[in-house]
Formats: C-alpha cells, structure tokens, sequence
C-alpha cells in the first residue's frame, strides 16, 4: 500500500551530504560534552578553540565534502574567530593559562608568540 511518502525519500546524495553533516558536527557535539563536564575550566578554552579551528580547516580544505557544507564550515569558522579575537581583549584567559601547572607559558611558546607578548601575558 501507498502511503504518499516516496516522494519524500532522501536520494543516495543527500544520504552522503547527511554523513558528511554528521561527520563534521562530530567537533561540536565532542567540545559541548566536554565543556558540560564536571570539571571544565577556563584554561583549556583557549586549547579547545585551536583544536577546533583546526578540525574547521581540514574539513574546509577537504575537496570529498560537500561545497555547501564547507561553506557552512567556513562561516563557523569566521564565528570562532570573532570570539577568539573578543578572549585577546580579555587579560582573563591569558591569566588562566599562566597560572595552570600544566600550561603556564608553554601555550604561548607553542603558538608562536613574540617574547615580549610573553612577558606582558
């Protein structure tokens, strides 16, 4: 019997767009669980943020994905950017990062920041 919903039925492309969605919101779905835990902290903001604005753009570099979708990834990213540029504004994460034990000035170091950058952080 009919029911009137083949019609409605994805095609073999949209399933293969659907996956890639699914692949690529992976990074989003991974940073909410983590900073929804119960032991998040502002030090590993910053840490978390390049991690995803390297996972952005692979996956915007990644010719197999959708063009739409990458896109979609590379507005994501300009947003990312925007808050990345608003935490410069702020002494608070670079305050976080220094005083953590485990990070202290190798973030800086390992980012690439002038000295004196450092030494004002």
């Amino acid at each position: 019997r009919d029911s009137g919903l083949r019609a409605y039925e994805l095609s073999e492309r949209e399933w293969e767009i659907l996956t890639q969605l699914r692949d690529v919101l992976k990074i989003f779905k991974h940073a909410t669980l983590f900073f929804s835990s119960g032991t998040p902290n502002l030090a590993k903001v910053i840490h978390a943020m390049d991690h995803i604005d390297t996972v952005l753009t692979n996956q915007i570099r990644d010719e197999k994905i959708d063009s739409a979708l990458r896109s979609a990834l590379t507005l994501g990213k300009n947003v990312l950017n925007h808050y990345y540029k608003l935490s410069d504004l702020s002494a608070t994460y670079r305050i976080a990062l220094m005083l953590h034990p485990s990070y202290k000035d190798v973030y800086f170091k390992d980012a690439g920041w002038p000295t004196l950058w450092i030494t004002n952080a």
